[in-house]
């Protein structure tokens, strides 16, 4: 070392060992800016190259950590891989870390093309390394299944979903030589993830779904336990599959455990902070120099003592994982440190199921209680983020772009079942306020949440038919019907703009509710589950009971109420189904039956608060008495459906003269501009998963004219899980 090299040289070397000393305490703020001030012009050009180079890799980590700081993480990372490629003796796990690092910054970035290539270079690098014996076979394993599962997150994003698998299936055989159970697993969701997302092979998806479950089955207690991201995940993937095929007692088995183990993760990881927290400020008084040797030896008999409860409560993450990383819930081991959502996104979205499978039963208070719940937790998230009143998408830095859609995305998901809850209990001005909060948060993020404007669409029309405005509703089912490629929810739009024509009358609105019934009705059974095939045989029993075909409205509506009561378990369908039944019984001169069946539709349409279905419930029951001839009974009944009735209207005007309700009912689209340039690809993410492919407005009702009565049409939604952002 030269004599003018050595006060600048001793900077430098200063700074990075002041970095690693706050790195040590955690002090993750001041190891950045010594770091930043070591590879600053004044210092930089004093370091070796090798040291540089790591010193880059360091403050590159350290920016990813906290998910700050893209931009700057990049460019480290691209000089540090200028730096290490031209240098021989440089160990291939560091120029296999800055490739790593560095795809994964162009991920979050949203540069798909320059990710692959990285990823490419890098997988190049991993077999010169590995043949050349200067990479043992172990860490070789490690790193391949490190960047086939980048690469394969990469190609997902781009819409190819069979590379995607292919680079699943090299990643997973590294992992079985591995003779590692967590990878193994990891592959195995991973891949059930992607066949998720484009759903072409039903067979293919149910072996991968077994596969899950064979893997996690043959865990020991401990690795369950421990494994914390991974039981997350996969509990989680297997809840959708199972709403996508409408098992909703499996999946309400899977809701149940996950909504029990989420209170269990809070309070352990309130529990690790607080050790954390107490460890971190032991550390910092070790830190000072003059301390008395009975202090120095009690505060590291209290250091071991937090570390060894530390590593207690961590299992299988070591210390500093949980430490470093403690709001993700980690998926697989070092070098992938891979998360699929950050932990309070996962616990939103468990949120988010037990919604989803109670609303179904009418269990409302339940869904109102995990509604206000999210969207307050989500709204905290944003804030963060800095999306705040009057901030929209022009405004936001690429670093926060993912993130922003995710929680966005969840938000959405919470006001789609706010409103439906809602409709199903006619509280109409809650309904149309979060219906009107959906459309706010669209135009001013119409990027991110374009693949929601379909969603908003349909609940418009579903607003309308409720409140009677039945053409404006069949013109926003059929923009819907525009907006969206998911065959799914194509018909669904069908099948409800069917109904709003019948609503209407007339004899050539009803000739067109027909023209849009029958096509559905004849691909009803290509759908993945029952849903649209239970909606669509109920609207097809309506229009054979305008027909006046009773009998065959009859045995048609009766297989539809079988599969709605064995497999959907939404009592609301099924309330309807057996009132339109009633009814057909009634117009066969089938007394006994209608009435027996009518008591058992009121009783659900109460427990649901469904004041619509109650009326026309009511109305049939009206003239079963003046059939049977029971006065008494006939009167008592006329003057309790008024009375609904006149609370029904209540309601009605109240939502009619709501100042948000000629903006969302009348027959215009949302006109929303979109910026091209805004980041649109983003890793997976539960919310598009949730959003595109599970079906959300399941329990919003239609309501239909006189003399039918047909108040209400269930939606049993469409589970849309798609290639991309709106991927569920």
């Amino acid at each position: 070392m030269s004599a003018a090299a050595g006060p600048s040289m001793s900077a430098a070397d200063g700074l990075l060992a002041l970095a690693e000393e706050a790195e040590r305490r955690r002090d993750f703020s001041t190891a950045t800016s010594c770091l930043e001030s070591a590879l600053s012009p004044a210092h930089a050009s004093s370091l070796l190259p090798l040291a540089e180079a790591r010193a880059r890799l360091r403050l590159a980590g350290l920016l990813l950590a906290r998910s700050k700081g893209l931009a700057n993480a990049k460019a480290h990372l691209e000089r540090a891989l200028l730096v290490l490629n031209p240098l021989p003796s440089a160990p291939p796990r560091l120029k296999l870390l800055a490739h790593s690092l560095l795809a994964n910054v162009y991920g979050l970035l949203g540069s798909v093309p320059s990710q692959k290539h990285v990823l490419h270079r890098g997988l190049g690098l991993l077999a010169s390394a590995s043949a050349s014996g200067l990479l043992p076979a172990g860490p070789s394993l490690l790193w391949t299944s490190n960047f086939q599962a980048q690469f394969a997150s990469a190609l997902a994003v781009d819409g190819d979903a069979a590379s995607a698998l292919s680079a699943l299936s090299e990643g997973a055989a590294a992992a079985t030589e591995l003779e590692s159970p967590q990878l193994d697993l990891f592959f195995a969701a991973t891949t059930l993830h992607v066949h998720l997302l484009c759903w072409e092979d039903s067979t293919a998806v149910g072996a991968a779904v077994a596969r899950v479950s064979e893997l996690w089955d043959a865990l020991t207690d401990e690795e369950k336990e421990h494994w914390v991201g991974l039981f997350f995940y996969t509990e989680l993937l297997q809840t959708f599959y199972l709403l996508r095929v409408c098992d909703y007692k499996a999946a309400s088995k899977h809701v149940e455990r996950l909504d029990t183990a989420v209170k269990s993760e809070m309070q352990r990881g309130q529990r690790i902070k607080e050790l954390g927290a107490e460890l971190s400020a032991v550390e910092r008084t070790l830190a000072q120099p003059v301390l008395k040797e009975r202090e120095r030896a009690a505060l590291v008999h209290k250091q071991r003592q937090l570390k060894d409860q530390l590593r207690a409560l961590c299992g299988y993450d070591t210390l500093n994982d949980v430490l470093d990383y403690g709001d993700k819930l980690l998926l697989a081991p070092p070098p992938m440190h891979g998360e699929w959502l950050p932990r309070t996104a996962v616990f939103v979205l468990v949120d988010l199921m037990v919604v989803m499978i109670s609303r179904p039963k009418g269990i409302f208070r339940e869904c109102g209680k995990r509604i206000q719940s999210g969207l307050q937790i989500i709204h905290d998230e944003l804030s963060k983020l800095g999306i705040v009143d009057g901030v929209t998408e022009e405004n936001l830095e690429h670093s926060t772009i993912w993130t922003a859609g995710l929680y966005l995305t969840l938000l959405l998901q919470f006001l789609e079942n706010s409103v439906a809850v809602e409709l199903t209990r006619s509280e109409f001005v809650e309904a149309l306020e979060a219906l009107a909060q959906m459309k706010n948060w669209l135009t001013r993020f119409p990027t991110i949440l374009q693949g929601s404007e379909s969603t908003i669409e349909m609940l418009r029309g579903q607003y309308a038919h409720s409140v009677g405005c039945f053409d404006e509703a069949a013109f926003h089912f059929l923009e819907a019907l525009k907006l969206t490629e998911n065959k799914s929810m194509q018909s669904m739009c069908q099948v409800y703009a069917a109904v709003s024509y019948v609503c209407k009358g007339d004899a050539e609105s009803s000739s067109e509710a027909l023209e849009l019934i029958g096509p559905a009705y004849r691909t009803m059974d290509s759908f993945v589950g029952v849903r649209e095939k239970t909606c669509i045989i109920f609207v097809y029993g309506l229009l054979l009971m305008r027909q006046q075909n009773p009998q065959e409205a009859r045995v048609r509506l009766a297989s539809g109420l079988r599969i709605a009561h064995q497999q959907l378990g939404n009592i609301q369908l099924v309330s309807q189904y057996l009132t339109i039944l009633g009814t057909l019984a009634l117009q066969l001169h089938d007394t006994g039956q209608a009435r027996e069946i009518l008591k058992s539709s009121l009783t659900l349409a109460k427990t649901l608060y469904d004041i619509p279905t109650q009326i026309w419930i009511l109305s049939v029951f009206t003239e079963l008495y003046r059939e049977l001839e029971e006065r008494g009974n006939e009167l008592e009944n006329s003057e309790y459906e008024s009375k609904k009735e006149i609370d029904l209207q209540k309601r009605l005007t109240e939502a009619r003269s709501h100042a948000f309700h000629q903006e969302l009912v009348e027959k215009v689209r949302i006109e929303i501009q979109l910026m091209h340039d805004l980041l649109q690809k983003h890793h997976e993410m539960p919310g598009s998963v949730a959003n595109a492919d599970l079906d959300i407005p399941e329990s919003v009702g239609l309501s239909t004219p006189q003399p039918l009565s047909v108040r209400r049409l269930i939606d049993t939604s469409s589970v849309r899980r798609s290639t991309r952002r709106r991927v569920s």
